[in-house]
């Protein structure tokens, strides 16, 4: 990732530790482990890890195909598209993004951060996503009970969700 180094090391540490708790605590979670461990393999800053030439190519096409397997999942549900939709959001950030690191490529010719109106546009996204999202976990009630119990909690899935939302918006800042 180009940007600040300490900007990098803070999302890969919120990107793999959503995804790990995806992955872990949650089984129905994939689609958001796999965007959180992608999320912090792009995030590594590039004077620790540069992906060039494998790197860019190799997450555009995992993004691209989440992002089409999302819009598919979103395309058959008759009630409640939204959650699909959003990952399909979120995937086709993310490959946007990826093409976007690639040098030479067709977001560099435009310039060193992607299209302006299509960053822009998902930066609004993105943004939105987080005031609607944190004004509803706001007003949810804080469950108690075991940490196995809180660690399932509803509220804390969408709190990953925020905050993977957040982190999207950082790496569409610093692209």
């Amino acid at each position: 990732m180009h940007g600040p180094v300490v900007v990098g090391w803070l999302l890969v540490a919120l990107g793999a530790g959503t995804g790990l708790y995806c992955l872990t605590a949650r089984p129905a979670g994939r689609d958001e482990a796999v965007m959180g461990l992608g999320m912090a393999a792009m995030a590594v800053p590039v004077s620790v890890l540069d992906p060039a030439p494998w790197g860019p190519p190799l997450f555009a096409v995992l993004f691209g195909a989440m992002a089409v397997r999302a819009l598919l999942m979103a395309r058959g549900q008759r009630r409640g598209p939204g959650h699909h939709a959003h990952h399909a959001v979120g995937a086709g950030a993310m490959a946007y993004m990826a093409v976007a690191m690639v040098p030479g490529g067709h977001a560099h010719a435009h310039t060193m951060g992607g299209v302006p109106l299509l960053t822009g546009m998902l930066l609004l996204y993105f943004t939105a996503y987080v005031l609607a999202a944190g004004v509803r976990l706001a007003a949810v009630p804080v469950a108690a009970g075991p940490a196995t119990t809180v660690l399932r909690a509803p509220e804390l899935a969408a709190a990953c969700r925020v905050s993977m939302a957040l982190g999207m918006c950082a790496m569409l800042l610093t692209l």
